[in-house]
């Protein structure tokens, strides 16, 4: 059994008291195992001698950031589609680029995001891969420590999608399937698999329906994307006469394992569907303004009781990873719509902690601090110039506002730490940034990109 204690932190718990104090964190293998203001409690139960200790001088530890919406295979094209549109983004770059993926390009894609989420405090991830070498990504995910749904991207109907990327509806079904019994459930539990159709545009009636069957049947969850962009919307109204959300709910998949990136251009009634049916809302809000695609109505929804988190969406419509970053213009773009007091700090932090459990379905796992719970925290000093001066300031606004990733000193996932005092420790850094820069020059020549 391996312990690692954590001293003297200032810890905010998100348990439902909301307690913040400062205290003492016992972990024991992959669990939260004691949570104490005075260390002697822990001292008397437990056998501290055979404790990796870490002092943390005063330093904040939260619960690991949850990151509900990522794209781990487009790491890789980084600062190669900026400045369009989506459908543009998608088309001219994103989507060839994919199609140019091989086995090892699309390792290093996913461990070149997965190092920078651990950097910036991030512990869990919803993830869509792309529609080949899914295997790779999940590997990646794997050997390097983090918590992630993910699931192989499908794609069996559309002219605009590239030959590279377009399969048929049986083999986008069966090579999905065949990957989640394999990897379901993998490092007891860590990974869990959902199926990932990428957008109604890019599926056929036949497949979604599959994909609600079969969901039900492994009982895991739908990942899709939905109302992100005007044109996507017109597209999809003229093919399936419905409006997006209207057309999932037709087809009977709206419900608390539909997990929809964007949600954006919404009207009241497909709010209303959100509502009822309990759908997982994933805001990506630097994605959405950098594609231009708009600005969610996201204190609505919140006012509706419908449930949202925050996510990155993927490295080349951001173009980082960053969770301070989403957490900070998630609540500063609501302000001019809705006023000053929309979005309050202490909120947006909930939607990036257990606004992300318990989309994940994890909230009884991960998502506070808590004994009996999951290992996955994060450790931030805010000893800094521009946290200064910290009397008599919320901490949630602290977290919100004044925070950076390179405020973050240590990640912990499963009891693992994964990355400590501005190094990785189950990445090796350089080598993924050689391999990936490498890879990069592969990918790019197969479409005639130099």
């Amino acid at each position: 059994m391996s312990s690692i204690l954590i001293k003297d932190a200032l810890i905010v718990t998100m348990n439902p008291n909301r307690d913040i104090f400062r205290g003492n964190i016992l972990v024991e293998d992959d669990t939260i195992k004691a949570i104490e203001k005075d260390i002697q409690r822990i001292v008397q139960i437990f056998d501290l001698n055979t404790s990796k200790v870490i002092e943390s001088r005063g330093q904040i530890v939260i619960p690991g950031f949850i990151q509900s919406h990522v794209h781990l295979c487009q790491t890789l094209f980084r600062g190669q589609a900026d400045d369009l549109e989506l459908l543009d983004w998608l088309k001219k770059r994103i989507w060839p680029l994919e199609g140019a993926h091989d086995h090892d390009s699309l390792y290093y894609s996913a461990l070149l995001g997965i190092g920078e989420l651990f950097r910036n405090g991030t512990t869990a991830i919803i993830d869509m891969g792309t529609v080949n070498y899914t295997e790779s990504n999940f590997q990646a995910i794997i050997t390097s420590g983090i918590r992630a749904i993910s699931g192989k991207c499908m794609m069996d109907s559309s002219d605009i999608v590239p030959d590279s990327l377009i399969e048929s509806t049986g083999e986008s079904l069966q090579k999905s399937v065949d990957l989640l019994e394999k990897w379901h459930g993998s490092d007891n539990g860590r990974l869990h698999y959902a199926f990932a159709p990428r957008f109604a545009i890019s599926c056929s009636e036949e497949l979604l329906i599959q994909v609600r069957d079969l969901a039900q049947k492994y009982n895991v969850k739908i990942h899709t994307h939905a109302s992100e962009n005007t044109t996507e919307i017109t597209l999809i109204q003229q093919e399936r006469k419905m409006r997006n959300i209207v057309y999932y709910d037709h087809l009977g998949i709206t419900g608390k394992n539909l997990i929809m990136a964007h949600c954006i251009w919404l009207d009241d009634k497909e709010m209303e569907i959100l509502r009822q049916r309990g759908v997982r809302v994933v805001h990506c809000p630097v994605s959405n303004l950098k594609l231009g695609s708009g600005i969610a109505r996201i204190p609505e929804m919140l006012s509706k009781n419908i449930h949202v988190s925050l996510g990155s969406d993927g490295a080349p419509c951001n173009n980082n990873l960053d969770m301070f970053t989403e957490m900070r213009i998630a609540a500063l773009i609501q302000k001019p719509l809705y006023g000053p007091t929309a979005m309050s700090a202490k909120q947006t932090f909930e939607l990036a902690t257990l606004g992300g459990a318990k989309t994940m379905g994890l909230e009884k796992e991960i998502g506070s601090l808590e004994v009996g719970k999951k290992a996955d925290l994060t450790m931030i000093d805010l000893n800094k110039i521009h946290c200064s001066p910290s009397d008599n300031v919320d901490i949630y606004s602290q977290l919100v506002y004044q925070a950076r990733s390179s405020d973050v000193t240590l990640t912990m996932v499963n009891g693992r730490v994964v990355y400590e005092k501005g190094n990785l420790t189950t990445i090796d850094e350089d080598d993924t940034i050689k391999q990936a820069n490498i890879a990069t020059k592969r990918v790019n020549s197969r479409i005639g990109l130099s």
